[in-house]
């Protein structure tokens, strides 16, 4: 059934352009890893522009947290699917990735020449202070508005206590939070949070068995068959052609997002193929870390040097591309396949009281990204600390980061006190860490 609007304040949907033009603002200003990026969109899409309501939001980033791959790209690209279909999940997923997929290469393309590059590293530092303030505003709002009983407080506090200090696997948390919803938030507020009807949809979420099978398969072809032709025509032992079935390979068992698979992928990448140093590695997760785009952008810094150093420039960058082909093709298969069937889940009375469990232990799973994204920011080192099956982020306090905690200092300011915009807030705080790295050089 075709949603309307019922709220007279509400916007009309947006036109296509309006889609492409705020889906490539996001992708600019998408830094901070994912607590940052699903922050971002949820002031954007749910505050800003108002053109997709909390209760969708919420249900499709459970959704998509649940996929393999990076869960904030998903969540563009659904909200870009909801609003026009297939083209505006395609616009939409890809214009999330591409600012920093064009900055994460160039600065491939520095790091081959010469090495890191110390003032761009200096204005980026200042950057991830700024989003930890957007990403601890945007975690209030969630929270204030998808908590809305103590079952779910208490749902939200025992994920991030399960995920934070015990590291159980994401999948286990949502199962135990859907049990718990479905046997006590059936019949409460929170098992349906408010929806305001502000959407003004074109699109229809009922599909049919024949159209999900059709829909997976032609996007299951648009992943593997250039990565097969690839393979066919330069042999299985080019550089290429590993590049592609490795990243493939990740991009199926990146459950829990990219900091699940982080370990995995650095350490074949190291003592497997032996791409690169651990050095450059280290190097490439903070490139990463500290650009627009998904963390898992890490991947084509690890694609572009791979290939570059067996054939120059030009394989480097088909290294790049092949990447990011094999890590992001797979997002647009999960999301196109499985989208229509979010609607469905919402509108069963028996279910929504799971669904409330799983939207409560999604805010405790932020709480954790925004707590290690803090940490990560405002001390050098954090190491992990064993008391029995606790395993508990210690920083140490002697590599407190003095400029990233005035930065932040000063972001929290400019965000939350004198209520200027992110922009505003980005260009303040990258300006000031680019002055202190300046004078301090």
């Amino acid at each position: 059934m075709q949603d309307t609007v019922t709220d007279a304040a509400a916007s009309t949907q947006p036109t296509f352009g309006e889609l492409v033009a705020t889906s490539a603002h996001i992708g600019v200003l998408s830094f901070g890893g994912p607590a940052g990026q699903i922050a971002l969109m949820h002031r954007v899409y749910v505050d800003e522009k108002r053109w997709i309501d909390e209760q969708r939001y919420l249900s499709a980033l459970n959704f998509c947290m649940l996929l393999p791959g990076p869960e904030a790209m998903q969540l563009a690209t659904y909200v870009g699917w909801r609003l026009h279909g297939v083209a505006g999940g395609l616009a939409a997923g890809l214009l999330f990735v591409l600012p920093g997929a064009l900055v994460v290469l160039l600065l491939s393309a520095l790091y081959a020449a010469f090495g890191k590059v110390t003032l761009v590293e200096g204005v980026f530092v200042g950057i991830k202070a700024a989003v930890l303030a957007v990403v601890v505003e945007a975690l209030i709002r969630v929270a204030r508005r998808a908590l809305q009983s103590r079952m779910a407080w208490a749902i939200a506090a025992a994920a991030f206590a399960a995920i934070f200090l015990l590291a159980i696997p994401f999948p286990v948390i949502v199962l135990a939070a859907a049990l718990a919803g479905f046997l006590t938030l059936g019949g409460s507020r929170a098992a349906s949070p408010a929806s305001s009807g502000r959407l003004a949809n074109a699109h229809r979420d009922d599909v049919t068995l024949t159209a999900t099978l059709t829909t997976a398969a032609t996007w299951l072809a648009i992943w593997t068959v250039p990565l097969a032709t690839f393979a066919l025509l330069l042999g299985p032992g080019h550089v290429l052609s590993q590049v592609g079935w490795f990243f493939s390979k990740l991009a199926v068992v990146t459950f829990g997002g990219a900091y699940a698979v982080l370990a995995y992928m650095a350490q074949d990448v190291v003592a497997v193929h032996r791409w690169l140093s651990p050095g450059e590695m280290l190097d490439g997760l903070g490139l990463a870390e500290t650009t627009p785009g998904p963390l898992i952008l890490v991947t084509q810094f690890v694609g572009f040097l791979a290939a570059y150093r067996e054939g120059g420039w030009a394989n480097g960058l088909a290294g790049a591309l092949v990447t990011l082909w094999a890590t992001f093709a797979p997002c647009f298969l999960w999301i196109f396949t499985g989208a229509p069937y979010i609607e469905r889940l919402n509108r069963m009375p028996r279910l929504k009281g799971a669904l409330a469990g799983v939207t409560a232990a999604v805010v405790g799973v932020i709480l954790n990204l925004t707590v290690w994204f803090a940490l990560h920011v405002l001390f050098r080192e954090v190491p992990v600390v064993a008391f029995g099956p606790i395993r508990l982020h210690v920083p140490a306090w002697a590599t407190a980061d003095f400029l990233a905690v005035g930065l932040a200092a000063l972001a929290v300011v400019v965000l939350l006190v004198l209520h200027r915009g992110v922009i505003t807030t980005l260009a303040v705080c990258g300006a000031a860490a680019l002055a202190a790295r300046l004078v301090l050089a």
